[in-house]
């Protein structure tokens, strides 16, 4: 299946289910949400990464608009809804400012693992409580996927890109089980220079080494 849809590139990766919170601001992008609004459509957020608009993004719902400015700029609510492939970029539209793209949408498998997500769960609340951040996923650790939980492991921008580019959930749990496994032994031995550091200069309680 392909479908046309408005385009808004953005720096960031948006997953299926995600919230995200937007300040429109630019005269293209009020057109394009003004548009989404008044047609009751979605719209598309590739992501950009060194400058360049990737072929992979999710398309997005308008779920509110909190408020509009006097100068039409708005603060709106939207939710990812699916991932989308870029076919073909078209840059110009008739009495447009902004772009659009013929897309197509990716089987996305939920074949996933109870097992493996819940140990990325408890790996994750591992890792914030080494950083000592606070994180409520507002969901029960059942109903939690690869999607919920991408944002809170510390991947770089490439590494949410190219989570976003797995098609089957078991692929995106086995990517951040790795990440996790990689990450956490490097957090935990910099928890421990960091109270070495910290214990240099004090008075210290050691029992003798008996040869």
């Amino acid at each position: 299946m392909t479908n046309f849809i408005p385009i808004f590139p953005l720096a960031i990766v948006v997953y299926p289910g995600e919230a995200l919170n937007l300040h429109i601001f630019e005269p293209r992008y009020k057109q394009l949400i003004q548009y989404c609004i008044d047609n009751k459509k979605p719209f598309g957020i590739p992501s950009v990464i060194n400058n360049h608009v990737n072929e992979m993004g999710t398309l997005l719902e308008i779920t509110e608009v909190s408020k509009v400015y006097d100068n039409g700029e708005m603060d709106i609510k939207t939710k990812g809804i699916k991932v989308f492939r870029i076919l073909e970029v078209v840059k110009e539209l008739p009495d447009k400012l902004y772009s659009g793209a013929i897309v197509s949408y990716p089987e996305n498998i939920r074949n996933g693992s109870k097992k493996i997500m819940q140990k990325l769960i408890d790996s994750t609340r591992q890792l914030h409580e080494t950083l000592k951040v606070s994180k409520d996923f507002k969901e029960a650790d059942a109903d939690l996927t690869s999607y919920a939980i991408a944002h809170h492991v510390g991947l770089s921008l490439q590494q949410e890109y190219e989570l976003l580019g797995l098609m089957e959930e078991i692929q995106r749990q086995e990517y951040l089980k790795r990440h996790l496994k990689k990450v956490l032994p490097v957090m935990n031995q910099m928890e421990t220079l960091k109270d070495r550091i910290q214990l240099n200069g004090h008075f210290k309680n050691l029992e003798g080494f008996d040869i």
